[in-house]
């Protein structure tokens, strides 16, 4: 199986690929092994765990994984595909390579959730135990609880209303042999919403611009200025 190209990649990204393509490996010899009652591993093809139902790990190499409403699962992880979640669903850990992760209302993730290309949102009334982290993507919580911290490399951050993340926020510079791209970079757009908070220190790497509300509670910024905003939403760039 051909991986994913990481040169210029840092060492929080190959940590999640490693991570990722370990996955990719043990699910493409799933057939040699005894498979754990409830589990479903597959190397072509989504995975659909159905509304109400209780299954085990979720895992694919190619193809989406579909988590049904009120449907209890354990980890949930494919290599090239999104990931979404319907609401009052109940997970463990969540991890794609190329794809989104798209989360509904009141669903408890007992693990992280964690992409490498690819954006993740969770809705009202969600709860994390533990990192959100992607690389090239961007991260939105409206209303949700974070038990560990969030990261990224070149994707906006929403910490939407409501929002408690206990491990800060972290933005990491790209690694010297990233890319290269013609003209500026696009300036990252971090909102800390109304009455969010975030614990713990705010690390900002690379040129971002940084809106907190006025409502809003943080740890110590380093690396960028707060602006301050009184609105429902943070100002337009």
């Amino acid at each position: 199986m051909e991986q994913p190209n990481v040169s210029g990649i840092d060492t929080m990204t190959h940590a999640r690929l490693s991570l990722a393509l370990g996955l990719a490996l043990a699910t493409a010899s799933f057939a040699a092994f005894a498979q754990l009652p409830g589990d479903i591993d597959k190397v072509n093809g989504s995975i659909t765990a159905e509304a109400g139902q209780a299954y085990g790990n979720l895992q694919t190499v190619n193809g989406g994984i579909h988590i049904e409403a009120n449907a209890r699962t354990g980890n949930a992880g494919t290599v090239n595909g999104g990931i979404h979640v319907a609401d009052g669903a109940q997970v463990g850990g969540l991890e794609t390579v190329n794809g989104g992760v798209r989360i509904g209302r009141q669903v408890r993730i007992g693990k992280g959730v964690d992409t490498v290309n690819g954006e993740i949102f969770v809705d009202a009334g969600g709860h994390v135990g533990g990192d959100v982290g992607t690389v090239n993507g961007g991260i939105g919580l409206v209303d949700t609880d974070v038990d560990g911290g969030i990261s990224t490399v070149s994707g906006d951050v929403t910490v939407g209303v409501g929002s408690h993340v206990k491990g800060g926020l972290k933005v990491e510079k790209p690694n010297s042999n990233w890319s290269i791209h013609f003209g500026k970079p696009r300036i990252q757009r971090i909102v800390i919403g109304p009455n969010a908070v975030v614990e713990g220190p705010l690390v900002f790497e690379r040129e971002v611009k940084l809106y907190v509300h006025a409502s809003a509670r943080t740890g110590t910024i380093t690396g960028a200025t707060a602006i301050r905003f009184d609105g429902a939403h943070a100002p337009q760039d």
